[in-house]
This record gives C-alpha cells, sequence and structure tokens, in this order.
C-alpha cells in the first residue's frame, strides 16, 4: 500500500516537474523574444546591436561571427532528426521540444549579452517619409514572424503542447500538415518576417549589417536542411506543395494541382 502511495506520489511530482519546466522554458523563450525585437531596432533594452560592448572592429568581427555561430550551430543540429532520435535516449520525449527552445534563447541571450558594437554607418536615410516606411516594414516583419507561428501550431513549436500532453497522461501525436493563410502564399513566412525585420531599418551600421547578412544565410542553409527533412517526412505530399508555393518571396506561380490540407511543424 505505502509503495503504491510513493509510487503515485513520484509520478504527480514528475508531471508537475514536466510542465514546470515547459513554462519556465517559454517564460525565456519570451523573454529572449521580445528582446531580440529592441535589440534589433535600437530602442528600450540597455544592449543593443549599435549599443553592445565596445571593441575594435577585427576582435568585433570574430567575436559577433562566433555568437552568430553558436545559435546556428545549436539551432539547426538539435532540429535534425537524426540528433532528436539520440538526444531522446537521455531526455523525455516530453520536454525534448522544451529543451530545445531553453537552449535556443540561452544562445540568443549570450549573443545579446557579448554583442560588440560595429557603429561605422553604411546607410542613414533621414527622408522622414522614407524613415517611417523602414520602421513600417520593421514592425510588418515581426508581426508576420509572430502570426506564422499561431498558423501552425505555436504552443506546439514552443514546447507547452508537449509538456501539456505529458500533464494529462496523453501520448504525443505531430501536428497535422496544414498550409493555410501566410503558408499559402510562401512555404516558410517565418523565415520571410525575420529576414523583414532584420533589413528593414533606416539606419545602417557595419554590425546591423553583419548580423542581417549573416542571419539571412543562414536562414537560407537552414531552410534547405529543413526542406530536406519535411520531404524524408511527408513525401510526396510536401514535394507538391514545393511546387505550388515558393520558399520565401510571394511570387504567384501558376495553379498546378488541389489545395493542400495540411502544415508541418519543422524545425
Amino acid at each position: 500500500m505505502y509503495a503504491g502511495t510513493s509510487e503515485a506520489h513520484n509520478q504527480l511530482m514528475k508531471r508537475y516537474l514536466t510542465i514546470g519546466y515547459g513554462v519556465a522554458s517559454y517564460a525565456v523563450f519570451l523573454v529572449a523574444f521580445l528582446y531580440a525585437i529592441g535589440f534589433v531596432g535600437n530602442f528600450v533594452v540597455p544592449r543593443s546591436i549599435d549599443l553592445g560592448v565596445a571593441a575594435p572592429l577585427w576582435p568585433a568581427v570574430l567575436i559577433n561571427m562566433g555568437l552568430l555561430a553558436v545559435f546556428a550551430i545549436q539551432h539547426s543540429v538539435m532540429a535534425r532528426p537524426a540528433f532528436k532520435r539520440w538526444w531522446m535516449r537521455f531526455v523525455p520525449q516530453a520536454i525534448e521540444r522544451s529543451t530545445y527552445v531553453l537552449l535556443s534563447s540561452l544562445a540568443l541571450l549570450l549573443m545579446y549579452w557579448q554583442w560588440r558594437s560595429m557603429p561605422a554607418a553604411i546607410w542613414d536615410v533621414r527622408q522622414p517619409v522614407a524613415r517611417w516606411a523602414l520602421w513600417a516594414l520593421f514592425w510588418l516583419g515581426w508581426a508576420i514572424v509572430f502570426l506564422s507561428t499561431f498558423m501552425i501550431n505555436h504552443f506546439d513549436l514552443f514546447g507547452l503542447r508537449q509538456v501539456y500532453l505529458a500533464w494529462r497522461k496523453e501520448p504525443y501525436t505531430e501536428v497535422e500538415f496544414r498550409s493555410n493563410l501566410f503558408y499559402r502564399l510562401v512555404r516558410h513566412p517565418l523565415m520571410l518576417g525575420f529576414v523583414i525585420a532584420f533589413w528593414a531599418t533606416p539606419t545602417m551600421t557595419a554590425g546591423h549589417l553583419l548580423f542581417s547578412g549573416a542571419t539571412t544565410a543562414y536562414i537560407l542553409v537552414a531552410l534547405q536542411l529543413e526542406e530536406h527533412d519535411l520531404v524524408a517526412a511527408l513525401g510526396d505530399e510536401y514535394r507538391a506543395y514545393r511546387r505550388e508555393v515558393p520558399m520565401l518571396l510571394p511570387i504567384p506561380r501558376p495553379h498546378r494541382g488541389e489545395p493542400f490540407g495540411r502544415e508541418q511543424v519543422s524545425g
């Protein structure tokens, strides 16, 4: 009787710890995401692209590239199916996504903390209408990022659905593949939003240019890896979607087939 009670208590504590870990990881993500807006836009936050640690040019380039590489390697390697299969030998499935989100967020926070300023101006738009237009694009980019997460499954993407299902003692099921709203215009609207937000600035410094160029290059490479994984997972369904819908630029293509039914959360 006592052993059974102890086991039930342990299981309950495990469920509390699982959902607590998922919520805490999501909270760290929210901090990192909101900070990213101020970091790229140079407002509110104490350290940003143009208000980072002072350093000579070449050490700044090397340190900043190293910080970007830490995030890129962690973010891409941990997203690969082969790594996930190995990783889940040590980490329970219920918190695998939360752990990925947490480590990605910590890599971003490290970058914000240690980013070196490179203040040389590449361009500085002074004309008021053009300046406001660039700020409007900046906010449009972040809006696309935020809204795109809800057009797939925001809570699965950031690990909350997984820990909720574990709390309910329900098995995890993959989110269905569906293409709706932004996903009917481009295959990766979330990444398009990031690219817009990173480049839409009235004042482009050398540091901002390094950040925007490196992250855009990373996005283009990472999307090739993600597309490969999606084709492997979904087969002809994703191939048909890829033929119909452009990857990043919303350039209409001739309609060739039936509407798509599902959208896969990946990466």
